[in-house]
């Protein structure tokens, strides 16, 4: 049997002896969000007056400014901006595909093709038209060799795996195609990249994302084909080998600029110098209003900060809401926080994290000890009524992942996804996409379990 340290002994009676009270403050935080929360319409201002949020855009210093404004107003004890250095890139306004086929009249008929840049790629300068290679992997690729992808357009034809029931690990699984697949089509010698867009939906929605050019490998324009594209191009090309496709594309890179991080925080009355860190992305792709990713998760953690300060609640340590800048592009925001908290010798009693929709909540995400598992456990039926039963080891999320090297405790938002890669960075991320109850429960189910890690004080990692 295994023996707990009297330490971990002492958090799990406590909790034991608390639970009533507990169970008052959680069902109030419910009631208050409920009832009178603001996440909604703080999204639907986000989405519509603000819209999409790419980092280094106008777009995106306006939702800095709006952020800092929409914290202050909930009168916080501090409210400040981290400056970040972040990546300035344009996607233009010329983005088109078409290719030709010829009707059994002989006649040409030209098809428009639903497609997007994918973020960072490189313009075509003009229009590239060359034939079309179908791939459904790197060794596919591999096996083809430069003599039959030189000079021609690289389509990755890659589906997410629909029978995988975790739809983040079916993105995982075709999520390189996009980040690499441009650079491992350029080492043979291909003038362009296509890939089907990374969706579980069938639908005529292109979805972007970031793509990332090796260091030393030639730069080729990428973009991606929405599934029903793929779908089409993928059957005309078995009934027209040869068939040459026409890509146009006016991205265009610029110097990296400053943008910043939006902190506000409630001074902790018993460990004002140990934080509870609590956060989403501010930006967005520039293709729809990016309200599920991460418009969802920036205005739940803004209403944990407005919940808890309606309740008059005031926390032990020091809660601290953070609008990451930079996620979608390579992070900037997670990791400039971290390297500045390691800077001040900051001491992270926890991080959680809002990153995966704004759909139901049933749990949680955590990348946490054995003790500490131990102690979220014994929490478990405080959060039954709610509907929160999962909490799985392992994961958190992407902004609060570079502090893991330190001994805090990492969470993650654990939602219903099976919708989320319908939205997930395309024109179909939009206000009108976000339900409303669905959205609040999720901002009740992050403050409870702030609340919970404030007053039990869950021990540090070892």
């Amino acid at each position: 049997m295994k023996i707990l340290s009297i330490t971990l002994c002492l958090f799990i009676c406590r909790t034991a002896l608390a639970q009533d009270a507990d169970s008052v403050m959680i069902a109030k935080i419910h009631e208050e969000i409920l009832l009178h929360g603001a996440c909604y319409e703080d999204l639907r201002h986000l989405c519509k007056d603000i819209g999409q949020r790419l980092a280094g855009s106008d777009n995106a210093a306006k939702a800095i400014e709006w952020g800092k404004a929409t914290l202050s107003a909930i009168q916080p004890d501090s409210v400040y901006l981290m400056p970040v250095e972040v990546p300035h890139w344009t996607r233009g306004k010329n983005e088109s595909g078409t290719y030709i086929l010829h009707g059994a009249d002989g006649q040409p008929q030209q098809l428009q093709v639903a497609l997007t840049a994918l973020g960072g790629s490189v313009g075509t300068q003009g229009v590239i038209t060359a034939e079309i290679v179908e791939v459904k992997s790197f060794d596919e690729l591999k096996a083809l060799g430069e003599e039959n992808v030189k000079g021609k357009i690289v389509f990755f034809n890659k589906a997410m795996d629909a029978a995988l029931i975790n739809t983040g690990a079916a993105y995982g699984g075709a999520y390189p195609i996009r980040g690499q697949g441009p650079s491992e089509a350029a080492k043979y010698g291909a003038v362009a990249c296509l890939i089907r867009s990374l969706t579980l939906a069938d639908d005529n929605y292109p979805h972007t994302g970031a793509t990332r050019y090796e260091e030393g490998v030639h730069k080729i324009p990428a973009a991606a084909l929405s599934a029903v594209a793929s779908r089409q191009l993928s059957k005309d090309l078995k009934s027209n080998p040869g068939l040459k496709f026409s890509l146009q594309l006016s991205c265009e890179a610029f110097p990296r600029t400053m943008q910043a991080n939006v902190i506000a925080e409630l001074r902790g009355k018993d460990f004002p110098d140990e934080y509870i860190t609590i956060g989403g992305h501010l930006d967005s792709w520039d293709i729809g209003e990016g309200a599920h990713d991460d418009g969802a998760g920036i205005v739940q953690s803004i209403e944990v900060l407005r919940a808890l300060r309606a309740l008059g609640y005031q926390p032990r340590h020091t809660i601290r809401i953070v609008l990451f800048i930079n996620e979608e592009f390579g992070n900037d925001g997670g990791t400039t926080y971290a390297q500045r908290a390691r800077e001040k010798d900051e001491i992270h009693v926890a991080a959680l994290e809002s990153d995966a929709g704004g759909f139901s909540p049933n749990g949680f995400d955590c990348d946490i000890s054995d003790d500490q598992y131990e102690i979220l456990s014994s929490w478990a039926p405080l959060f039954d009524d709610y509907n929160l039963f999962r909490f799985r080891r392992g994961g958190s999320g992407v902004d609060i992942r570079p502090l893991k090297g330190g001994r805090v405790a990492l969470f993650g938002l654990l939602v219903d996804g099976q919708r989320y890669f319908d939205y997930h960075h395309s024109n179909n991320d939009v206000f009108e996409n976000v339900n409303r109850r669905e959205l609040e429960l999720g901002a009740a189910a992050m403050a409870s379990l702030v609340f919970m890690i404030d007053q039990t004080g869950i021990p540090m990692k070892k």
